[in-house]
């Protein structure tokens, strides 16, 4: 199990990009959040076992969102956290 914290920037706002990431988590039963912020780009926090997380991340590169496109994703370990659900904070 593993946690990371992720910043995603490109065309990643306005495009459904929280709503398909958290599909895809969902999915993949991954645990965390994902959120909008003010500089445009987009941050996530998210937690699996290893190779779940992996698949995850790779999605999330790979944009979930059709019409969005990720630039750049920078993805941090961050230590274990409490949660059940993967939610989109506003």
């Amino acid at each position: 199990m593993k946690a990371v914290h992720m910043n995603a920037s490109g065309r990643v706002q306005a495009v459904g990009f929280r709503y398909t990431t958290k599909l895809l988590a969902d999915r993949l039963k991954v645990t965390g959040w994902v959120k909008n912020n003010p500089d445009g780009t987009v941050e996530i926090e998210a937690q699996a076992p290893d190779a779940v997380l992996d698949q995850f991340i790779d999605g999330v590169k790979a944009s979930p969102s059709p019409s969005g496109r990720v630039n750049k994703l920078t993805v941090k370990s961050i230590p274990l956290f409490e949660g059940q659900d993967f939610i989109v904070k506003y």
